[in-house]
């Protein structure tokens, strides 16, 4: 199935696909809405609007089914349909969203869709609902506005003033035996359009006035008023005609976003519309009709030209052009220090070392530019879960509450995708585990209804995002037991687990703490599930729990895995590189110092016991009693321990490489990086090597 035989097309197709995601997570944000308030009329008008944009886009596109279904709900959604039934609604949009995005992700994948005969039900039973049997109530008559106007709209009418022109407020009543109040809107800014300019309309647009009852105008007209309420009285649309004639200007209040837009208007080369009188007896200049300028226009053709989508994988090619461009960068650097030796008087090594710090400045500005682009905010993620909470919590009998924090947090865009079912994962466990079922809740002094709480910010260049819930908190006793049972640790050993290294255990392959496998957990795959993408990720996650207190997760990643800055040293004359935001500090220790315990190596450091780490052993005690060694000591969310190196070869910063798995056997290597001179250095993975330590008794804890 191939609907876009030629290049044209298929852009055409994946701008669909990606409106169309919007479009589905507006439906979905329209059922929450409705859930919590089902009397609100305008939430039906905007799920009637984003299914009707939808069904017009799939059938411009060719997805006949999808159109075809999307049509049919849109009938559905009419008013005199769903009047009573809210409940019933709530549910057929939150089936739409669903079947669509099956529909969808079948229409990538070229292959035949789903029939949708859910959502055909749902329709169905809405037609058969007993509010058919006898006519809907009319609808409640809605509250003039009273002229309520936009600042544009009232700049617009104040600069009509002050040249003089008569300008009418007009409210016309829809009649009520008018079936199509679109069709009589469209009619009456026709009428109003023949008799003058309009400078203000209310409903914005057709699809706002299909549930109008009346409708409200400002225009500048040189006709009187008994003619033109003659001219506004359509026979059979328009029932009743009132007529205000504004006499004077009044000076619409400026906030910020205004003047904000006024600044950037004129910036761009667009003359704004001047600002009304302050005073009666000093009216502005006249100025011409064409020289007016619609604020809201402008603003939204400013956005228009200043936005532009992006295919991400365009911008990963300009990235790793950048990272190439850091490599000759580095090569050049290592040059000039060369030639520095071999000709230390040359003049040119200084025009040399000029165009080398002018190249670095551009190079840096350039990728600190095309990150920003990468940048998305969280909020892009978070906006799915909602949806989710509200399904789980009634499919595990759940009355929970979600809070979002940090939604404007910007993080790389492949980072962000990467996390979404990480954070599914905790978020399901939060519900299925963590929250207690109302009753419990209520026995234990806490309200019934839970929290989960999502939260986003940056520290450092790390991004974090806790994922928290008020629930009853991870049973130590249990999760240790469990984890003896498979055989994933001894007794004796769970004897000596800290409350942190006893919580971590949950992210054994297999572990759950659930007493039965339902639908949401049980099953001890989803947690394993968040370690290993966050180890792929490069990055740590931390448990806090207390019992009847709650849980709470917090994932750290890098801000991008594009490049890194890295301390380089040598370990068995190979060159290795650690991230720089692992490395707490640095220090030499002679054998003397070096202790062991149950058979690990471990120095005293400020009275505490840090655990070493060799990549490679010495070849003999009389080697290492010879001379000092470097321990480089590694940070890594709460634990920290020490590693140690041959030599340090200092800091740099290093385009990050991935390594094909036939060329790496071992996973303490997450990638590679080529320096200036051509070497090859390898950049450990600081996961892998502190999940080696396991449980050690000497591994020390960051204060």
């Amino acid at each position: 199935m191939n609907f876009f035989p030629d290049e044209r097309a298929a852009e055409l197709r994946e701008l669909f696909f990606e409106s169309a995601q919007e479009l589905l997570q507006d439906l979905n944000e329209a059922g929450l809405a409705l859930e919590s308030h089902p009397e609100d009329a305008e939430i039906i008008r905007r799920v009637r609007r984003v299914v009707h944009t939808l069904k017009g886009d799939s059938a411009a596109c060719g997805f006949r089914e999808l159109s075809t279904l999307a049509h049919e709900m849109e009938d559905a959604l009419r008013a005199d349909v769903i009047h009573g039934i809210e409940n019933s609604v709530v549910e057929v949009i939150f089936t739409a969203a669903d079947t669509f995005q099956a529909m969808l992700a079948a229409y990538r994948l070229n292959v035949a869709p789903p029939a949708g005969e859910e959502l055909r039900e749902h329709i169905r039973r809405i037609a058969r609902s007993p509010q058919q049997a006898r006519p809907a109530p009319p609808p409640a008559r809605e509250p003039a506005r009273k002229f309520d106007w936009s600042e544009a709209q009232r700049e617009r009418i104040a600069e009509s003033l002050s040249r003089n022109e008569p300008v009418y407020n007009i409210s016309l009543e829809i009649d009520p035996a008018m079936g199509m109040h679109a069709a009589a809107f469209q009619l009456v800014q026709k009428v109003l359009r023949n008799v003058g300019a309009v400078l203000a309309v209310y409903p914005v647009d057709a699809a706002a006035a299909e549930y109008a009852s009346h409708i409200e105008a400002a225009v500048a007209t040189d006709h009187s008023k008994e003619a033109l309420t003659a001219k506004c009285k359509i026979p059979s649309v328009v029932s009743s005609v009132a007529l205000e004639r504004i006499s004077e200007a009044q000076e619409p209040s400026q906030d910020l976003l205004e003047v904000l837009l006024q600044a950037e208007a004129r910036a761009s080369g667009i003359e704004p519309a001047a600002a009304p009188a302050n005073r009666r007896d000093a009216p502005p200049p006249p100025r011409a009709i064409d020289e007016s300028v619609d604020h809201e226009k402008a603003a939204a053709r400013l956005t228009a030209d200043r936005t532009l989508r992006v295919d991400a994988d365009r911008i990963d090619t300009v990235l790793n052009l950048i990272g190439e461009l850091i490599i000759g960068k580095s090569m050049l650097h290592r040059t000039i220090i060369e030639f520095d030796k071999r000709h230390a008087k040359d003049p040119l090594r200084t025009r040399f070392a000029d165009a080398l710090a002018l190249q670095s400045r551009v190079l840096e500005e350039l990728q600190r530019s095309v990150m920003k682009i990468r940048m998305v905010p969280v909020e892009q993620l978070f906006r799915r879960f909602p949806r989710l909470v509200r399904d789980l919590s009634k499919s595990c009998d759940r009355e929970v509450a979600l809070s979002l924090a940090g939604e404007n947090t910007d993080l790389d865009k492949g980072i962000l995708d990467a996390l979404a079912e990480p954070l599914a994962h905790l978020v399901r466990n939060a519900v299925g585990h963590g929250i207690e079922t109302p009753d419990e809740r209520q026995a234990a002094g806490k309200p019934r209804s839970g929290t989960v709480q999502l939260n986003a910010y940056h520290q450092g260049n790390q991004m974090v995002i806790e994922v928290s819930d008020d629930g009853r908190g991870i049973d130590r006793q249990k999760l240790v037991q469990r984890a003896v049972e498979r055989g994933a640790i001894s007794a004796s050993e769970a004897a000596a687990l800290t409350d942190a290294e006893a919580a971590r255990l949950i992210f054994q392959p297999g572990l759950s703490t659930a007493d039965r496998v339902t639908e949401v957990s049980g099953r001890g795959v989803g947690m394993d599930v968040v370690a290993t993408a966050l180890e792929r990720l490069k990055g740590t996650v931390e448990i806090e729990s207390a019992p009847a207190a709650g849980t709470k997760f917090r994932l750290m990643v890098p801000l991008t895995l594009a490049s890194i800055q890295a301390l380089l040293f040598r370990i068995g004359g190979r060159l290795y590189a650690a991230p720089i935001a692992n490395v707490l500090e640095i220090t030499r220790v002679t054998n003397a110092d070096i202790h062991h315990v149950d058979n690990h190596s471990v120095i005293r450091l400020r009275d505490q016991l840090l655990t070493l780490v060799y990549l490679e052993q010495p070849n003999s005690a009389e080697t290492l009693a010879a001379k000092k060694v470097f321990v480089v000591v590694i940070g890594l969310g709460d634990r920290k321990f020490g590693l140690v190196v041959d030599a340090l070869m200092g800091e740099e910063e290093l385009v990050i490489k991935t390594l094909d798995d036939r060329l790496s056997t071992s996973d303490i290597v997450t990638g590679a990086s080529i320096l200036g001179d051509g070497t090859v250095v390898l950049i450990l993975n600081i996961s892998a090597l502190a999940a080696r330590l396991g449980r050690m008794p000497a591994l020390g804890a960051i204060a």
